[in-house]
């Protein structure tokens, strides 16, 4: 059963995120805990917490075991920008964006529901 959590207008720029993201993709839960602990960025830690969300999801919900789930998809999609001004040279005004991100992360078991 697949289950997932998603973590809305994540302030982290998507580019910087999805560098992340690309190491624990199609990995067990166990091996992509172990990446993201290891590996030291604001990214990391987001997903983190996104991933044990996911992974609390389908145990809780869906009586899953937490040694057999595995990373079906996770993506990371841009979410709305924040349009900041910076003061610039010569009385001019430089528009700053403030990124945003969505981030989602599916686990699933492998087996199928029962009807």
């Amino acid at each position: 059963m697949e289950t997932y959590a998603i973590h809305k207008t994540a302030m982290i720029k998507p580019r910087l995120a999805r560098m992340t993201m690309d190491l624990i993709r199609g990995k067990s839960v166990d091996t992509a805990r172990g990446i993201l602990q290891n590996t030291n960025t604001k990214a990391s830690r987001l997903i983190m917490k996104v991933l044990n969300s996911a992974v609390a999801n389908a145990v809780n919900n869906n009586n899953a075991k937490e040694d057999e789930l595995v990373i079906s998809k996770c993506f990371i999609n841009p979410g709305p920008i924040y349009k900041r001004i910076r003061f610039a040279s010569r009385g001019n005004v430089d528009r700053h964006d403030k990124r945003t991100s969505h981030i989602a992360v599916y686990v699933t078991d492998n087996k199928e529901v029962k009807e």
